[in-house]
């Protein structure tokens, strides 16, 4: 691994043995920490989309950004959300006539409020367990996908999105995501459906890893390298999370469906 990518490594790896135990924490702790990390992820996201698109308006699409993210976490009711994210859509819309990218700012509603939302909603209905579980497998991704390109090289996997993904960073993250959730059905005495939950975590791995390759075909679009600089090492809380917000609703669909995956 070169110089560079090792120093690279090692900030992440540092800033990552900070931030995941306390994600960790707050997740097991209870409904208010897991909440309230929701919360501040979603002001986070919100001020980081509309300050990423460029466009005459940053508080409007932040606020607006963040109150459809809060009816996703908070209410609870699939209506009120529904409903807010059309008002919020509607209202963005004509807001957003004269921006030059208005299709990436009316694509910051859906993108975040259903992403976390649907992490809030796999709480809600199947416990901090199974958002772990769902962290981790994503986390894996990430982990693979850096450790084994970085190693390994080989074939770029989308070199005009992103030219440092390769072929090998897929299937090594698809492969470390797989373990972990069978390290993960281990470690809560689940063996018997482990097979079912490692299907689940190479679909969830892929569909991260396309999230991924949106988010750098976004910033690529609008000629920047992160989403911003607020995690040393990492960029931007989007180029933390872009996996793992795709991904948390398709993740819902395949519990809510778990019947099919133990077939």
């Amino acid at each position: 691994m070169e110089k560079s990518k090792l120093v690279s490594f090692l900030q992440r790896l540092i800033v990552t043995i900070i931030l995941v135990p306390a994600v960790i924490y707050c997740i097991v702790k209870g409904y208010t920490t897991t909440y309230l990390l929701a919360l501040l992820g979603a002001a986070l996201l919100s001020w980081e989309w509309s300050s990423m698109v460029t466009n005459k308006r940053p508080a409007f699409y932040a606020v607006t950004y963040f109150f459809v993210a809060v009816t996703a976490i908070v209410l609870g009711s699939p209506v009120a959300f529904l409903f807010s994210m059309v008002v919020a859509l509607a209202l963005a819309f004509w807001k957003s006539r004269n921006e030059e990218h208005r299709k990436l700012l009316l694509l910051g509603i859906p993108y975040i409020s259903i992403g976390i939302g649907s992490i809030i909603e796999i709480y809600t209905l199947y416990g901090p367990q199974m958002v772990l579980w769902f962290m981790f497998v994503v986390w894996g991704v990430d982990i693979g996908g850096y450790v084994f390109g970085c190693s390994i090289k080989g074939p770029k996997l989308a070199p005009k999105i992103s030219p440092n993904k390769t072929w090998a960073g897929l299937f090594g993250g698809v492969l470390l995501a797989v373990a972990v959730s069978y390290g993960v059905c281990w470690y809560f005495d689940a063996l018997s459906v482990v097979k079912s939950y490692m299907v689940m975590s190479a679909i969830i791995a892929v569909i991260a890893q396309t999230g991924d390759l949106i988010e750098s075909a976004i910033k690529r679009h609008l000629n920047l390298k992160d989403s911003s600089n607020i995690i040393p090492g990492h960029g931007g809380i989007f180029d933390r999370v872009d996996g793992l917000i795709f991904a948390a609703p398709f993740a819902l669909l395949m519990l809510a469906n778990l019947v099919f995956f133990l077939e």
